[in-house]
C-alpha cells in the first residue's frame, strides 16, 4: 500500500495493493499502521455504502461540524466518481481550494478526507458503488454542507447544473464566501 500526498497535502492518495491470478484478486483495502505511517492516525467507528444507479449523480459537498466532524476514507468498489475535497479551515493556505481525483474499481485507488474539508462526489458511471470509513457517527444536527457548483471554488464537475442529479437538500447549501465559519488552521485545542 502506497499513501502519497496530493495538491493539499492533508488529502492523501491510498494506493492500496492488488494481486490477481486466474481465480479473480486479492487486496488488502485497509492497513491502520500503513495509515499511520503515514500521519492518518485515524480511528474508525462508522462504514458507509452508496448506490447511484444515475451517471452524473452529485452527492455533496457535505461536512459534520465538532463534536463530530469526520475525516473520510473513500474507495469504489463497482463503477466510478469524481471524488472532491474542498478545505473550508479557516487560516489555511489551502482555505477554498480542494482536491478531485477519479476514484474507481478499476484503479482501485483510495482518497483520505479529514475533519475539516467539505467532501463530495459525481458518479461517471452508471450503477456506481462507493464504499467509505468514517471517523465519526452520523449526527444530524451536526450536517451541513455547501454549493457544490460554487463558482468561487473552480471545480471542473464531469455534469452541468441542468443535468446533475442532486437532491432537494444539496440544491439548497450556501455558498463558500456565505458558508459560516465551523473550521480554523490549525485546530483549536480541544
Amino acid at each position: 500500500m502506497r499513501i502519497i500526498d496530493t495538491e493539499i497535502p492533508d488529502v492523501k492518495l491510498v494506493l492500496p495493493d492488488r494481486r490477481g491470478d486466474a481465480r479473480g484478486f486479492f487486496s488488502e483495502v485497509f492497513r491502520k499502521d500503513a495509515l499511520a505511517a503515514a500521519g492518518i492516525d485515524a480511528e474508525f467507528v462508522q462504514d458507509n455504502h452508496s448506490f447511484s444507479a444515475t451517471m452524473g449523480t452529485v452527492r455533496g459537498l457535505h461536512f459534520q461540524t465538532d463534536p463530530y466532524a469526520q475525516g473520510k476514507l473513500m474507495r469504489v468498489a463497482r463503477g466510478a466518481i469524481l471524488d472532491v475535497a474542498v478545505d473550508i479551515r479557516h487560516g489555511s493556505p489551502t482555505f477554498g481550494k480542494h482536491v478531485a481525483v477519479t476514484l474507481s474499481a478499476d484503479n482501485w485507488h483510495q482518497l483520505w478526507i479529514p475533519a475539516g474539508f467539505a467532501h463530495g462526489f459525481c458518479t461517471i458511471a452508471p450503477d456506481t458503488e462507493v464504499l467509505y470509513k468514517v471517523t465519526a457517527y452520523y449526527a444530524p444536527k451536526h450536517d451541513f454542507g455547501m454549493q457544490w457548483d460554487d463558482p468561487a471554488l473552480g471545480i471542473r464537475w464531469p455534469v452541468s447544473a441542468e443535468e446533475a442529479v442532486l437532491s432537494d437538500k444539496d440544491r439548497r447549501h450556501p455558498t463558500l464566501a456565505d458558508l459560516p465559519v465551523h473550521f480554523h488552521y490549525p485546530a483549536e485545542a480541544a
